[in-house]
């Protein structure tokens, strides 16, 4: 049987850059984050908007290597990084006056990975 390689050539440079900076910044969140990226699709965690609001406090950085769902409510601000949102998601959390941002935006604005959570 075959291994399942992913062939989005966004997601590919993606994996490529959180590896690069998990190597340049000695942080190894990026790492695990692009080793889940990696996986078939089906592997890759859905995550609904109430299972975050369970799981985070106030002004947390989350990290969902998968996709975010927009079932359920949010009642607090946090900042998520995911591969995908889906509409309803990203209405949800900007309305909590949260903020919807890529891979790419979040290791700019955190390169060491401290205080982030990986949801998924």
């Amino acid at each position: 049987m075959r291994k399942a390689k992913a062939t989005n050539p966004e997601l590919m440079e993606l994996i490529r850059f959180l590896k690069k900076q998990s190597k340049e910044n000695n942080v190894n969140i990026w790492r695990d984050i692009a080793e889940r990226l990696s996986k078939s699709r089906r592997n890759r965690p859905a995550v609904n908007v109430s299972r975050i609001n369970r799981c985070t406090q106030k002004k947390e950085f989350i990290v969902v290597p998968g996709k975010v769902l927009g079932s359920g409510e949010i009642d607090h601000a946090i900042t998520v990084a995911a591969f995908a949102f889906s509409e309803r998601a990203k209405e949800k959390i900007m309305a909590a006056k949260g903020k919807c941002m890529s891979f790419f935006d979040m290791v700019q604005k955190n390169p060491k990975g401290s205080n982030v959570k990986i949801v998924g």
